[in-house]
């Protein structure tokens, strides 16, 4: 029996989706609970399960393409020949359906509908909270974009009195005639991509930022890492526990030892500025580039753990972001940011801050450069330039420059750094 599969809510408000990757082919053969395909909402990656043990007839989207919810995603042939009557069922499609399937982990479709969805006009939540404000019926307004896709000029434009293509914008700098500028293509903000620009957005605009940069010598910290990689006892704990002894570990133990002097470092201060928060966790967090976008999933309690064991959670994490699947719990909770730049290239940077966090620095590439040393005399040094962003409400200068100096010290003494860890 034939049936088509129903995308089902995916979240509160959401009425569409961008189909990021197909997990199967057509003629795949598929077993129930299966993933099929994996989804982006402008809050998190979803993985769309089989409801069905059967054969993929069609695919109803290619890669990139907005899926819309209570439309048909695939079609199939399930096995056996029929199907329990509870089953299939046919719904009409509703934009304010209850949210009743989790973001993190999607739950069997409760129905399976057998026709398409006519009429729905291709908009974002955002483009379709517009229209509502203005009192205008999306489905009758012209899309410029791919596949007739709305866009929020096209309401403004057509609350006007007109279409965007056919009526021109005066005394805007930003639009140019068609005939004279031909684009490539557009490519709407969406899922993660869509989430950071508005943080970033609301951190630039409502924090007063100040950089403070600074150089850290890691020769010693080098050799300490690489010793300790070829020690017995730490090879068969990585091996153990299936994680990788990088620098990461090094730099977010010092930053926490640091925080214990300097616990400004690690407040948060409220929207109206009248209040500040202080944490006894060190929840730090660190920039991974994944392939949905920018993810900042953060490491729980590092004031209480060793070397080894954050290098664990350090690798779990990177290979759940890298992936685009890491857990919600994970992004939540943290309390100042690493953003280690230097793994792809530069030196300086000037980060924004992770709001509500108060501070976050930027890790620049490891370089050998020629330094004095204690008798005068020019010796290569590993060197990594670092950049300090800050709360200027609530850290000052000279309370970011001592704490940097603090952190500084333990990671190019390491030994200091252990000393204090004990």
């Amino acid at each position: 029996m034939s049936i088509d599969f129903i995308l089902p809510d995916i979240g509160e408000g959401i009425v569409e989706c961008e189909l990021v990757e197909w997990l199967v082919k057509e003629g795949d053969s598929i077993v129930e609970d299966q993933p099929i395909a994996d989804v982006m909402t402008d809050k998190a990656l979803v993985q769309i399960p089989a409801m069905h043990a059967g054969v993929i007839e069609k695919l109803f989207y290619k890669q990139g393409e907005i899926a819309k919810v209570h439309a048909p995603l695939f079609s199939m042939n399930i096995e056996g020949s029929m199907v329990a009557n509870d089953d299939v069922a046919v719904s009409e499609p509703k934009d304010d359906a209850p949210n009743n399937v989790s973001t993190d982990v999607i739950a069997p479709v409760e129905s399976v509908v057998k026709q398409t969805v006519k009429g729905k006009a291709v908009a974002s939540p955002a483009v379709r909270r517009v229209a509502r404000e203005l009192d205008i019926n999306i489905s009758e307004v012209t899309g410029s974009g791919k596949k007739g896709r709305v866009y929020k000029d096209d309401v403004v434009a057509f609350e006007q009195g007109g279409n965007l293509t056919d009526t021109a914008v005066q005394g805007s700098s930003t639009r140019v005639a068609a005939s004279t500028v031909e684009s490539s293509y557009v490519e709407p903000i969406r899922g993660i991509k869509a989430i950071m620009a508005k943080a970033m957005v609301e951190s630039v605009s409502t924090i007063p930022h100040f950089t403070y940069c600074e150089e850290i010598d890691m020769t010693e910290l080098i050799k300490l890492r690489l010793e300790l990689k070829e020690n017995v006892t730490v090879k068969e704990i990585m091996a153990k526990q299936d994680s990788k002894l990088t620098m990461m570990p090094f730099f977010m133990k010092a930053i926490s030892l640091a925080l214990k002097e300097f616990p400004v470092i690690n407040s948060q201060v409220n929207d109206d500025c009248t209040e500040l928060t202080y944490f006894n966790d060190h929840n730090i967090g660190m920039a991974v580039d994944s392939k949905i976008g920018l993810l900042v999933p953060n490491v729980k309690q590092v004031q209480t753990k060793s070397i080894l064991e954050l290098a664990a959670d350090i690798t779990r994490l990177t290979n759940d972001a890298r992936s685009g699947r890491v857990q919600s719990s994970d992004l939540k909770g943290g309390t100042i940011t690493i953003s280690n730049i230097g793994a792809i290239g530069g030196t300086v940077a000037t980060p924004i801050i992770n709001k509500p966090e108060a501070a976050i620095v930027a890790l620049g590439k490891l370089q050998l450069l020629p330094r004095f040393n204690d008798k005068g005399e020019i010796e290569a040094r590993s060197i990594m330039q670092i950049s300090w962003s800050g709360d200027h409400r609530v850290i000052d200068g000279g309370s970011i420059a001592r704490f940097c100096n603090l952190w500084k010290s333990f990671l190019e003494k390491p030994s200091n750094m252990l000393i204090h860890m004990s």
